[in-house]
């Protein structure tokens, strides 16, 4: 027997109570009827698996004792066997096979937890797939960090979180990774139908990124000018094989020259001086990326002016607020806004603050402020959701900018920023300092 999903989360809500003991069930709205049949979905889901681990080890009996090369062939005759029986390729087969072989022996706390419907079945893919990409000594202590995101955290916030938390458990060797990935970077063609092709570049994180900005930047510049027709993709197409083929911008509207790439890089400055503050701290790290190599760090804050820094000092002026003086956020502050969201502050979404629009809470017709209490960072989309549908959204007092989202059912959801703006503390040692955050704010 199926149990029936929890109440929503709605602020100061409660299940009706009737006259005395008796109780009342809730009538359920449309969400309610959704919510519901994802609830099942999820148990059916953790029971497939669970059955299919079954089945594999069953079948695998008759290779115990065999020899590797019985083995290998009674897996690809279960493999098939499952394809056939569910009516889908092989290769999604193996997949299944490989994912509850994975949750039900490595991960059981997951397959657990999406029995149970606290996280969903995309919830368990995400932690089977990038903890078996992680070093096998550090699996079960990232599984304890990892089921309770994922049982608070939608799916996209919940990738970045667990990759993050991953690259920062293996940051003692990024370093060394690093510089022996660095060497594989090139260049590969890729041909395709109706004379296409595409070009792939495999190379540093940081400068991939930095050359998508760049050209996304341009396209955007070269999408607002009177009678162009082209998409976005259409345009970055374009712009990459003028660069490249070119190598220069001249030709472009005015509007789109001088575009230069842009990263965000947030480091603990007094790592950049002494080895000894950057091992008893955090990683650098670039928005929308992660953790990188010390030595990339210091090498983007070197002074290129390329680069937009989001250094940390204990002894920062940042500017916090304005007040009623400006309507547009000074640089310094839509710089701090979007360092601390790191993201769009709308549910789940993935797009990065760079690439967001700074929105006052409380409207600057209503009196509000321009100040980091009231600016928040919204893509274009649910900017356009908050301020023209029945949506209220607001900023936690005393959170940090967390935001609440109560949506026209009355349901709430709680989207909180990725970094906390820190307080100066004096403390002895440097892993102290660095601990409390006292080298962590920008600048």
């Amino acid at each position: 027997m199926l149990e029936p999903p929890p109440p929503p989360d709605i602020e100061g809500g409660a299940w009706p109570i009737g006259s005395g003991d008796e109780f009342i069930p809730p009538v359920p709205d449309a969400v309610d009827l959704v919510v519901e049949t994802a609830v099942m979905m999820s148990v059916f889901a953790a029971e497939r698996l669970t059955r299919i681990d079954s089945m594999r080890r069953e079948l695998l009996q008759e290779a115990i004792g065999r020899g590797e090369g019985v083995r290998d062939i009674v897996e690809r005759s279960i493999r098939l066997e499952l394809a056939a029986a569910m009516r889908v390729t092989e290769y999604a087969a193996g997949r299944l096979l490989a994912r509850a072989e994975a949750l039900a022996r490595r991960y059981p706390s997951a397959l657990d937890a999406l029995s149970a419907a606290r996280i969903t079945e995309t919830h368990a893919e995400i932690i089977a797939d990038l903890l078996d990409e992680a070093p096998a000594e550090l699996r079960e202590q990232l599984l304890r960090r990892a089921v309770p995101l994922a049982e608070s955290e939608p799916v996209g916030t919940f990738r970045r979180a667990l990759r993050t938390l991953i690259e920062a458990a293996q940051a003692t060797t990024l370093e060394e990774r690093h510089h022996r990935a660095v060497a594989q970077r090139r260049i590969m063609v890729e041909r395709a139908p109706d004379a296409m092709a595409g070009l792939w570049i495999f190379g540093p994180e940081v400068e991939i990124h930095a050359i998508h900005n760049r050209m996304t930047q341009i396209a955007k510049a070269i999408g607002r000018v009177d009678g162009e027709t082209r998409t976005l993709d259409q345009l970055r197409a374009d712009v990459a094989a003028d660069l490249l083929i070119d190598g220069t911008t001249d030709h472009l509207p005015s509007e789109a020259s001088g575009i230069r790439a842009q990263v965000v890089v947030t480091v603990p400055v007094l790592a950049l001086l002494d080895d000894e503050y950057a091992d008893a701290g955090e990683s650098p790290v670039v928005e929308g990326i992660g953790p990188i190599p010390l030595s990339k760090a210091r090498e983007l804050c070197g002074g290129d002016a390329r680069w937009m820094r989001v250094l940390t000092h204990p002894e920062t002026g940042m500017v916090l607020s304005v007040g009623r003086d400006s309507y547009r956020p000074p640089a310094a502050l839509q710089r701090l806004v979007r360092w601390r969201a790191d993201r769009c502050m709308g549910p789940g979404c993935a797009m990065p603050a760079s690439r967001c629009e700074i929105d006052h809470q409380i409207r600057w017709a209503d009196d509000g402020e321009t100040g980091l209490d009231n600016n928040l960072p919204f893509c274009k989309g649910h900017h356009l959701v908050k301020d023209n549908t029945d949506w209220s959204v607001r900023q936690l007092e005393g959170s940090g900018g967390a935001v609440a989202w109560t949506s026209p059912t009355g349901r709430r959801y709680v989207v909180r920023p990725e970094r906390k703006v820190p307080v100066f503390t004096a403390s002895g040692s440097a892993s102290s300092r660095l601990a409390s955050g006292g080298a962590d704010a920008p600048f």
